[in-house]
């Protein structure tokens, strides 16, 4: 992927990042159910993130491939598990790469701010491969009050390659199963995840 501009600004990107899941999916394991309960009980006061039952059963992983978990449509997701105190890599690492990437316009945890959406609900409803593209190709919204417009982060390594990371983070906190607080304990980070990163930053 050392031509990543080209990559990600392609018409089909979504459609190929989703054929590429779905590959790896079909090799997957197993995942063990997280239970619904564990949602958000890290910070259990934070009303910002209540469970969402209808997204926590749809984004419940059901694959795991590499450390990397998969939903049944073969999307990305998060599993959060030891009562609730640890969450899979990928959302931990969405979690740093938001903070880095996207919190001065969208505001802290995906809350949104006077001139950006909330994220945080913004997944409640956008699909993986709409974010995808929207992330690539950004996004211009015309009202008669306001105009806000998305940037297009395809030429952006520290975004783009961490697409799937970010992703994961925000349907965690769309469905309530993390709340507006740093992921304390956290599993280890997959060679899956080194290889890839080295490979699409061209280390």
């Amino acid at each position: 992927m050392h031509h990543l501009s080209t990559f990600v600004t392609r018409p089909l990107v979504a459609a190929l990042a989703l054929a590429t899941v779905g590959l790896v999916a079909v090799h997957a394991e197993d995942a063990k159910p997280a239970a619904p309960a564990l949602a958000n009980s890290l910070n259990p006061n934070d009303k910002s993130a209540e469970p969402d039952e209808k997204l926590l059963k749809k984004d419940v992983a059901v694959k795991v491939e590499d450390g990397k978990y998969f939903d049944a449509e073969g999307h990305p997701t998060f599993h959060v598990t030891d009562q609730g105190k640890k969450v899979d890599w990928y959302a931990y690492s969405g979690y740093r790469r938001y903070h880095a990437e996207c919190h001065v316009c969208h505001g802290p945890d995906g809350m949104g701010s006077t001139y950006a959406p909330a994220l945080k609900d913004s997944l409640k409803h956008l699909s993986y491969e709409e974010f995808i593209g929207i992330l690539a190709g950004g996004k211009q919204d015309v009202s008669s009050s306001e105009q806000k417009v998305m940037p297009a982060f395809g030429d952006n390594k520290n975004v783009m390659c961490y697409a799937d990371d970010l992703y994961v983070y925000l349907k965690a906190r769309a469905a309530g199963a993390m709340g507006r607080i740093r992921p304390g304990d956290k599993e280890d980070k997959p060679e899956a995840a080194k290889k890839n990163e080295k490979e699409c930053l061209g280390g």
